[in-house]
């Protein structure tokens, strides 16, 4: 089984209960669980409770750090079933306390009004190097600690317009434009492009707001994922490149506030996702 085909069955949940669920986290190098997955893992057990509407929206915040060790409980707790609209509230636990708590909203599709934004003019994704070649290029100069995490395997393949170097960063304009896909083919399951989104939505984003400082989590930053908030505009095939176009407004309080937008390369916004994350400057 590879890595991606490991994520994906991550993302799926043992049923408990009518409303619980479990889910495991995958083995990345780090001491603590990739805030994507929890999102996406809470993005399927609501799904499991919602039969036939996608996901349009969810709000999330990050409570805890996750063990990666320890099996993560998600409670749903089903809010409202109306004829367009759904509502669920979805809690993370581990040892007894909450690690993360989401709100999500589900609809029937309907046809409307609609406008849109227009795709950043950037480079194609097969213009670009995989961001794996690039991390290969650079890995011999990163402190051996970090090299597990580095180089582990990702579900999601990723390409970035702006060369970004994480040990040794140079200050930027707070901007990010990068192209994501599943390596593995998703099929028709609505479901499972949704919740891979999520997963690669906290990929890279708050990197974002590190930028104009010239710092990194490499360089003297503590940097974490606070809240995440997701909005799905359109149907999408995540088998198909995602380009995420990133910009940091602001930071302040130990806090960078992140804001993007997602178009496929039809130039179709599909959705959009905004986050906070502490970037505190590490004292040495």
């Amino acid at each position: 089984m590879t890595l991606t085909d490991s994520v994906l069955e991550h993302l799926d949940l043992e049923q408990l209960e009518v409303n619980l669920f479990r889910g495991i986290s995958e083995d990345h190098g780090r001491e603590r669980v990739f805030g994507g997955q929890v999102i996406g893992q809470a993005l399927i057990a609501a799904l499991r409770t919602v039969e036939d509407r996608p996901c349009h929206s969810l709000h999330g915040y990050f409570l805890r750090p996750g063990d990666p060790k320890v099996p993560i409980i998600y409670e749903v707790d089903r809010i409202r079933d109306g004829r367009s609209f759904t509502t669920r509230r979805v809690v993370a636990i581990q040892k007894g306390e909450a690690i993360f708590s989401m709100s999500a909203s589900f609809q029937v599709f309907e046809e409307g009004l609609e406008h849109q934004i227009t795709m950043p003019d950037v480079p194609k994704p097969d213009e670009l190097p995989a961001e794996a070649e690039v991390m290969a290029r650079r890995m011999k100069q990163y402190p051996q600690e970090m090299r597990q995490m580095m180089q582990g395997e990702r579900p999601v393949e990723m390409k970035r317009v702006e060369d970004f170097d994480y040990l040794n960063p140079t200050k930027m304009p707070p901007v990010q434009h990068i192209w994501y896909r599943s390596k593995k083919t998703l099929g028709d399951d609505d479901a499972r492009h949704q919740c891979l989104l999520a997963y690669a939505s906290d990929m890279g984003l708050l990197s974002t707001s590190n930028m104009p400082h010239g710092m990194s989590f490499m360089t003297g930053l503590m940097t974490a994922s606070l809240d995440h908030a997701m909005w799905f505009h359109r149907p999408f095939s995540f088998d198909d490149w995602i380009l995420i176009a990133m910009e940091s407004p602001a930071s302040a309080g130990s806090r960078g506030f992140i804001r993007a937008n997602m178009f496929n390369e039809a130039g179709l916004l599909i959705g959009s996702v905004a986050q906070e994350g502490l970037m505190r400057v590490v004292k040495r």
